[in-house]
């Protein structure tokens, strides 16, 4: 692997160090830290989004049913992962991770080499053809039938140059009837002057540019979606578990995220 993919900071590596991960290089903690002198909160804001993934995925596996996860822009498996949360209530659930960066992808394949059912795919979810036509996805997902695809944390990469809402449209229309949407994603409603500068500092040097959207801009990226209650919502408030940690005592401004489930609707345009 050439030495240049060890050198530019990756989002799935520097999402691993703000969890206090070891599947990081000196050039991620590097600009991790400088983004941390902006933002010194990231740390318990990567934590409270992955909360937010363990209650989606424990809801989906259990409450509704899916047995099939499409993890798009995954990271790591690791600390929560999708796979190992869904097979604690049902040991048979398959997932497929998606992710762009070369070294988090081979990280992740030894990590899962003896996990059958559980694939990781080197891929880009801005190219959904490649994505639902790779071998990882075809011999392991059945999109027959109902499948969760999960966007946590990853469409505020996605600058609207990429038309963020036409790919979530285009995942959608490959999924069957209730099927769903997992999201979240940060936003700027509350500093923005901050997560501006975070931006600046983020964009300096990571592979894939920060891209904060509003609450009406990321309700836009639901098309086609019925939402779960509580709907659209501050992560931490989605149906949070009894004693989840809140160092900022539900100070939803100090988190800068919002978060949804959605179920697969027949018409596109509701």
């Amino acid at each position: 692997m050439p030495d240049s993919e060890f050198e530019r900071p990756s989002p799935a590596r520097m999402y691993d160090y703000f969890l206090g991960g070891s599947h990081n290089f000196a050039a991620d903690r590097e600009l991790a830290e400088k983004y941390m002198r902006v933002l010194p909160d990231m740390p318990e804001i990567s934590r409270a989004n992955r909360r937010f993934l363990g209650r989606a995925v424990r809801y989906l596996a259990g409450e509704a049913g899916v047995d099939q996860f499409l993890d798009l822009g995954s990271g790591l498996p690791t600390q929560g992962s999708s796979h190992e949360t869904a097979r604690r209530l049902n040991p048979s659930a398959r997932v497929v991770y998606v992710d762009v960066d070369p070294v988090t992808v081979e990280f992740g394949r030894t990590l899962l080499e003896d996990t059958k059912g559980v694939e990781m795919l080197h891929g880009d979810l801005r190219d959904p053809r490649t994505v639902l036509r790779s071998d990882e996805v075809r011999n392991t997902l059945d999109f027959s039938r109902p499948v969760a695809v999960l966007m946590v944390a990853m469409l505020h990469f996605i600058p609207a140059a990429d038309d963020p809402a036409a790919l979530v449209s285009t995942y959608r229309a490959a999924t069957a009837p209730d099927s769903y949407l997992v999201i979240s994603h940060a936003t700027s409603d509350y500093q923005p002057e901050t997560m501006s500068e975070a931006a600046r500092v983020y964009n300096s040097g990571a592979a894939q540019g920060m891209n904060f959207r509003s609450r009406e801009q990321v309700a836009a990226l639901l098309t086609g979606y019925d939402l779960l209650p509580p709907g659209l919502v501050d992560a931490i408030r989605w149906r949070p578990d009894p004693g989840d940690p809140d160092p900022f005592n539900g100070d939803v401004t100090r988190y800068n995220l919002l978060a949804a489930v959605g179920r697969r609707t027949d018409d596109p345009s509701a």
